[in-house]
């Protein structure tokens, strides 16, 4: 453990060292394209596990069921939808303009449907090929971002029992390994 710490302890003053003397400015540049990929693996390791280890275990035991009405039941847990965006909208706290979020062309908020034909089409296109992520530049408000959408799919019964039985859902017939949406990050193109 110790090795440990003095290993991170290293590498924390070799970059503040960097950052001091310039050198990090001729550190290479990571594309939009792979920071994307890198945060969605994260977000997405996070929720599936938070579905699978916590929501579907819960319900299987006859524990705490998840709910959307969550904050004012007081005893459910939140569904793992609202744990992205609690999630997405905590990591704003931080200043940090990166944003991150849910959408369907089936939604059941209706916050969650696409925003624009842009999000439809890229919607559209992880539905037929959820391998591939769809990605461009957007611009919102007076800002730029890079934008991708990844593939949303059902990962548990729990995730198809909830959306199948809803009485808002458009849709009832998902199985699991079905594209029930997409993810949508955002990274702004500047620092201002």
């Amino acid at each position: 453990m110790g090795g440990k710490l003095a290993f991170v302890a290293t590498c924390l003053i070799l970059v503040s060292g960097l950052a001091k003397t310039g050198l990090a400015a001729e550190l290479p540049e990571i594309p939009p394209e792979v920071v994307a990929d890198y945060l969605h693996a994260v977000i997405e390791a996070d929720r599936t596990f938070y579905t699978i280890h916590v929501v579907e275990r819960m319900q299987k035991q006859g524990g705490t069921p998840a709910s959307e009405t969550w904050r004012k039941d007081k005893t459910t847990l939140p569904l793992p939808a609202q744990f992205l965006r609690e999630a997405s909208e905590l990591a704003t706290l931080t200043g940090t303009r990166v944003r991150y979020r849910l959408m369907s062309l089936w939604p059941i908020n209706p916050q969650n449907a696409p925003a624009s034909n842009s999000e439809r089409n890229s919607l559209e296109a992880v539905r037929l090929h959820p391998e591939r992520s769809v990605s461009g530049t957007v611009t919102i408000g007076s800002q730029s971002y890079f934008q991708a959408v990844y593939a949303d799919r059902a990962v548990t019964q729990a995730c198809i029992a909830c959306h199948n039985a809803h009485p808002q859902s458009p849709k009832h017939d998902f199985k699991i390994d079905d594209v029930m949406g997409g993810m949508v990050i955002e990274i702004p193109l500047s620092k201002e």
